[in-house]
């Protein structure tokens, strides 16, 4: 059975098996990303309207969100860390560090815990993610907070930053996506 769960169930699509749909979906990817598809759009590529729609959100997320890089990888790794997605973190963690993420608080959170100190920023977006994912819902208290620090569009842009990187969790840990050759999660096991 663990060798079975190692087993990439989607890997990269030789590109003499692409389908037309799937080499039109790579091309418009590469001319809009400047590399090719990658990481979670590998599996997603079996959809290729599907994939281009995806990486234009994530596109949108990740470089014109009205929230700070920082606080928005911030969020990515909080989703990470809920799903244990090894390589979103593996991604998304040199990322959040060089946006300025203190290491302490990576740290905490890749362990499961919440970290002891936080920034104002951070400690919203750090309350504001797990009600979402845990309560499946945001206290009064927690929104209110966040649209005083980042308005209504933060607020609508931290929900979408959580979905998003949950569909992608979501749609790594079922196709059991590799981490890079010679790569070890990063993520501990966390006892449930």
């Amino acid at each position: 059975m663990a060798q079975d769960a190692a087993r990439d169930r989607l890997p990269e699509i030789p590109s003499d098996k692409l389908t037309e749909a799937q080499k039109k979906a790579s091309e418009e990817f590469l001319a809009a990303r400047k590399v090719p598809v990658f990481g979670p759009f590998v599996p997603l590529l079996r959809s290729p309207e599907f994939m281009l729609t995806a990486s234009n959100m994530g596109l949108y997320l990740r470089y014109k969100s009205v929230l700070p890089l920082k606080i928005s990888e911030f969020v990515i790794l909080l989703t990470a860390r809920e799903w244990s997605q090894q390589l979103e973190w593996h991604i998304h963690q040199p990322i959040a560090v060089k946006a300025g993420l203190d290491p302490a608080i990576v740290e905490a959170v890749s362990e499961g815990r919440r970290p002891d100190a936080m920034p104002e920023d951070e400690a919203l977006a750090y309350a504001f993610s797990t009600e979402l994912h845990r309560n499946k819902a945001v206290s009064d208290k927690t929104y209110a907070a966040v649209v005083a620090r980042f308005g209504e569009q933060g607020a609508i842009d931290m929900a979408g930053i959580n979905g998003y990187y949950t569909l992608l969790a979501m749609t790594l840990n079922m196709a059991r996506t590799a981490l890079p050759a010679g790569s070890k999660p990063p993520l501990p096991d966390l006892l449930k």
